[in-house]
């Protein structure tokens, strides 16, 4: 027999992924409120909608095992209906409808109208820059364009997002006009490809642009550069990087791999000589630039040479950021057609390799921190200690720096300054400067 439910017409968003997809929840939050729907996020509700990742394996099986663990809260009462949306459900919503019937309704990532109508809401268009946030409320990711271009072999983004949209300039501004007024100091600006940001709509890239737009709007302090793509880089954001306080000297960058055969399989479009050019390039123009890049070990034909250069790439060029993957075998992606002949312990054996490498030179880089000032933002206490980020580091994947809560207190939100007194591989620990 059914229980009765929590609470009638509260809906809970529950969010797996990246932050594009957290962006997509907190619009459909902002748009569900703004019809007076009670909604919360990755809490109770009787109405739950569950906002999936379908990159690689690991995030599709977290996934699939949110929707189960959810159904069988359908079927003992806990919840009344079950909603999928996102990257997941549309690249398999004939095969989740037919393995997970139990859910109530799949919706890909271009149907928010309709996932609205079933919720008993109508699509605001007038809703520009209108979101519920759900990261801490200094800072806030703004997308800036949806989709990508980009033919690399191993990713399945394209089939999930479509083609690249760059927003409008001035959507943009209104958006980061309306977070601002809401506390946030720092806009992280995300998209498939920032690289590619304007060629549709202007024919240029135009990132530098939008940059110049942005360090006007009043209470933002630091913007922040995510996901761009390294053939075509526009050169003149480095310039901007470099002038404007606001912008800060980060770029995250995935270069995948460097082995000249690797990266023409990729699709890549470039090659070790002219990404090393580049990453030198963007040192000289910002000497203290903090670069994040993330890898892929093990895709289809990768010999061990292919990946002790890679290693020995890695040693060389000392990010100060970066995160190794194992190959993924992606279905309908081009790389599929490839044996995937790189066994998964000789993957994971690699990634863990590159991995410790890296836990050395960021030991190595965070040394040369210690008696150094910062500034620093606070994002929250945790347990004896308040967590921080400078400049060089985003939130969730990056560097943290403790500051005792036992000896200073400090308020989550402010920017303060800070001097560095000790430093562990991806940690550092310092004290406010009175």
């Amino acid at each position: 027999m059914r229980t009765k439910s929590i609470k009638k017409n509260k809906i809970n968003v529950v969010t797996l992924g990246c932050s594009k997809n957290v962006y997509d929840s907190e619009v459909l939050m902002g748009q569900l409120q703004a019809n007076g729907k009670e909604v919360v996020h990755e809490d109770k509700g009787n109405i739950v909608v569950i906002n999936t990742c379908g990159f690689i394996d690991n995030a599709k099986e977290e996934s699939v095992n949110t929707i189960l663990d959810f159904v069988q809260k359908k079927e003992e009462g806990a919840v009344d209906k079950v909603f999928v949306t996102g990257c997941l459900s549309e690249r398999y919503k004939p095969d989740l409808q037919k393995e997970i019937p139990s859910v109530d309704q799949y919706f890909g990532t271009t149907e928010l109208p309709g996932l609205l109508k079933v919720l008993g809401a109508d699509y605001k268009h007038e809703l520009i820059g209108e979101r519920l946030t759900t990261t801490p409320k200094n800072y806030a990711y703004l997308k800036i364009a949806e989709g990508c271009d980009r033919p690399c072999s191993f990713c399945a983004i394209p089939l999930m997002r479509g083609k690249h949209k760059s927003t409008p300039i001035e959507e943009i501004i209104i958006e980061a006009q309306k977070l601002a007024a809401k506390g946030v100091k720092e806009l992280i600006l995300i998209a498939q490809d920032l690289t590619y940001y304007g060629l549709d709509i202007y024919k240029k890239r135009n990132l530098a642009e939008l940059l110049r737009a942005l360090v006007k709007v009043e209470g933002v302090e630091w913007i922040r550069l995510h996901y761009a793509f390294p053939t075509g880089f526009p050169m003149d954001v480095l310039e901007v990087m470099r002038n404007e306080p606001k912008v800060c000297n980060y770029l995250d960058i995935p270069l995948q791999h460097i082995s000249d055969s690797i990266l023409k399989s990729m699709k890549r479009g470039t090659t070790q000589v002219k990404t090393t050019k580049l990453i030198h390039d963007f040192r000289a123009a910002v000497p203290d630039m903090a670069i994040r890049t993330t890898l892929i070990v093990g895709y289809p034909g990768e010999t061990e040479e292919d990946y002790q250069n890679l290693k020995s790439w890695v040693e060389e060029m000392r990010f100060e950021r970066l995160g190794c993957f194992a190959y993924s075998h992606e279905e309908n992606t081009t790389a599929y057609e490839l044996d995937d002949d790189v066994p998964q312990e000789v993957k994971q054996q690699r990634a863990n390799e590159i991995m410790e490498l890296q836990s050395q030179i960021s030991w190595e880089l965070n040394q040369e921190k210690i008696g150094r000032e910062y500034k620093v933002v606070i994002d929250r206490k945790e347990g004896e200690h308040f967590v921080g980020r400078t400049e060089f580091d985003s939130p969730d994947v990056d560097n943290e720096v403790l500051i005792d809560a036992s000896k200073f207190y400090l308020k989550t939100g402010d920017f303060t300054r800070v001097k560095v007194i000790s430093a562990e591989d991806y940690d550092l620990y310092a004290e406010p400067i009175k």
